[in-house]
């Protein structure tokens, strides 16, 4: 039997994951607490282990939520356009000034990297096979992808692309955060709008 109405538990695991995903970007690990996240999707701290085992299990499930919102929101907006404009699209989109100002529903790698050689080793399982994912992502996006070096290229671009999300959102001067945006671009080989 294909059943294709979540059951009321189903729902609300999905509640928790989702508040959890976006308390993770907005606190980081270590600044996000059970009782916090239960109290955002609406329901009582005594709930939690009906949902999941551990803190660290949630975790794992909200770094994998947020990657997958991640990469497939990127995915999304790369597909509305050209091909040959996907790539710059995509940089763009993720380099913009929206993109700093949203660390709750933005780039988790972003938001928790320098939080991830702490955490527990299904939370970083979770979060490599979602950053695995994105360098795909960029990497099948770039003009020169199945050429010799493509690969390390995509590499390189992801870090460029973090790096400069990081610390455009780590500065208090908005000049400054855009400059350093706006020389990614340029770095990147892209014209910005």
């Amino acid at each position: 039997m294909n059943r294709s109405t979540p059951t009321r538990k189903e729902a609300t695991h999905e509640r928790i994951v989702q508040a959890a995903a976006r308390a993770i970007r907005r606190s980081g690990y270590g600044g996000t607490g059970v009782a916090d996240i239960m109290k955002e999707a609406g329901l009582t701290h005594g709930g939690f282990y009906a949902h999941f085992e551990s803190r660290d299990a949630l975790l794992a499930e909200a770094a994998d939520r947020a990657g997958a919102e991640g990469v497939e929101a990127l995915g999304r907006l790369a597909a509305q356009v050209p091909p040959e404009q996907a790539f710059a699209t995509l940089l763009r989109a993720y380099l913009s000034r929206a993109h700093v100002e949203q660390a709750e529903t933005g780039c988790p790698v972003v938001a928790l990297g320098s939080e991830m050689p702490r955490q527990a080793p299904e939370v970083r399982r979770a979060a490599t096979r979602r950053i695995k994912e994105l360098i795909d992502l960029v990497g099948r996006l770039q003009p020169d992808w199945g050429q010799p070096g493509a690969h390390d290229q995509a590499l390189a671009t992801l870090a460029t692309m973090v790096g400069a999300l990081t610390i455009a959102r780590a500065v208090d001067d908005p000049k400054l955060s855009d400059a350093i945006r706006h020389a990614a671009l340029a770095q990147l080989g892209v014209r910005r709008d």
